[in-house]
């Protein structure tokens, strides 16, 4: 079959080459956004005097019913057009006739491809988005529930200092944020209209871009006609932010894998997002946080695969940009399945605060509290953390505890050691007595203002 490009070629294609160039396939999920496009274009056409104004209407009251029966299933794709951009015009024009074929006056497919894309990451921006907030809601909840439950804090995986468990939410909670901030940046950046740039030097028709791109909810205009059509970089943004954002959403499953495992006991997942095993029965998998762990690296892959296809790539328009959609719905698709998973996680889990306690018992985490009992009585800081050193050293040797050793032990190692010694390093002394901003004795001032952002819109 002929193409509707057919003219400096007779448009009739191999069959096999027809099957590589299309997509189809893939850029039907952007209907909506081509069509809406569309409406818009022919507005502005009519608008302008570019086309007489009842042509405009026409075009307008076709698409509308294109975009209908597209929604309802009464209109189906067919795989044999190019592209979504191409079967449209083609229904519009077996509808309408010969003003079905004005439609295209003024654009190119260019151009109308990067506005439907645009226009499409925005409102994943906006959905996405949506399902961040609802896991950081979840957070700020088990936060609040847990932030007087003392747990180890760790560095290189090894007990470090006592922290509660809501101070340790409450960092994911922070890091998600962030991530709702630089969607909503993407979002900024990205909210510019290519339509009107065309193939790639704009066009003779005294279009007017503005009208097109404020009825499209834009905040301007592509300012350089090729930058309009040949640059991806808000997509390579907007992939950037969804891979920093499944980095975030890895490290809080590869703890939940941890604290769920029998060495750590400190949390269990509900069943409902948990796995058994085929051969042994005792089993009780976490599964889903182990393929969310998986899946950031198919996320990772998209934002490289994307990176990669534009880096040669010369001014302005080339084929190979239509590789740039697959990746970036991949992403979407993955990422939007990713959240709700990892919000139910945290919504479901049982924490079990007896055994993070006691973890952080064992751990000689306070440590450091006892060398500052020795500071405050004014010995000097690497004095004083040569003493508790000593001091650990020895219990680990012997098996006992911080807690336990008696008074007069410490007083072999220092006279400054008196009774008070055992109020510095009780566990939930000394993460009550951590009051600087952001510490673990703030964890409901760190809830007050997550919660503020998220009322404010303000990340």
């Amino acid at each position: 079959m002929a193409k509707m490009w057919a003219g400096r070629t007779d448009g009739r294609t191999d069959r096999l080459a027809d099957d590589f160039n299309s997509s189809i396939g893939f850029d039907c999920r952007m209907y909506r956004q081509d069509i809406t496009g569309s409406m818009a274009h022919a507005a502005m056409l009519g608008a302008t005097g570019i086309l007489p104004k009842a042509d405009a209407d026409t075009l307008i009251d076709g698409l509308q019913t294109i975009l209908d029966d597209l929604g309802s299933g009464k209109l189906q794709f067919d795989p044999a057009c190019e592209d979504i951009h191409m079967f449209v015009e083609q229904v519009l024009t077996e509808r309408l006739g010969d003003v079905g074929k004005k439609l295209h006056t003024a654009r190119s497919r260019n151009d109308q491809v990067a506005l439907d894309l645009r226009m499409y990451l925005r409102e994943q921006c906006d959905a996405i988005s949506a399902q961040v907030k609802t896991l950081i809601e979840a957070l700020t909840d088990r936060a609040a529930e847990y932030k007087t439950a003392i747990m180890p804090g760790y560095t290189h995986l090894q007990r470090a200092q006592p922290i509660t468990f809501g101070h340790h939410l409450m960092a994911y909670a922070m890091m998600l944020l962030r991530d709702r901030s630089r969607l909503s940046d993407c979002r900024k950046r990205m909210n510019r209209s290519p339509i009107g740039c065309c193939a790639l030097a704009g066009t003779t028709y005294p279009t007017d871009r503005a009208m097109e791109a404020a009825q499209l909810g834009f905040d301007g205009i592509c300012m350089n006609s090729l930058d309009g059509v040949s640059d991806r970089d808000f997509c390579a943004e907007f992939l950037s932010t969804l891979a920093i954002l499944m980095m975030h959403l890895s490290r809080l499953s590869e703890e939940l894998i941890l604290w769920t495992s029998w060495e750590f006991g400190f949390v269990e997942l509900s069943d409902a997002y948990t796995t058994g095993s085929s051969i042994m029965p005792q089993k009780k998998n976490s599964d889903m946080a182990e393929l969310i762990r998986g899946k950031t690296g198919r996320v990772y892959g998209d934002l490289v695969g994307l990176l990669t296809m534009l880096k040669g790539l010369p001014m302005a328009y080339n084929k190979d940009m239509q590789e740039d959609k697959e990746g970036v719905f991949d992403a979407c698709d993955t990422v939007s399945m990713c959240l709700p998973v990892m919000t139910g996680m945290i919504e479901t889990m049982t924490a079990k605060p007896e055994a993070m306690k006691k973890a952080a018992q064992r751990g000689f985490i306070n440590a450091t509290d006892l060398a500052d009992y020795l500071v405050r009585k004014g010995l000097p800081f690497r004095s004083a953390y040569k003493i508790s050193g000593a001091i650990v050293g020895d219990c680990v040797k012997s098996g006992a505890v911080l807690e336990e050793l008696p008074l007069e032990t410490y007083q072999q190692y220092s006279d400054l050691f008196d009774s008070d010694v055992y109020e510095a390093i009780d566990l939930t002394a000394c993460v009550e007595k951590r009051t600087s901003a952001g510490g673990p004795a703030k964890v409901q001032e760190q809830i007050d203002y997550v919660t503020a952002c998220l009322a404010k819109g303000d990340f």
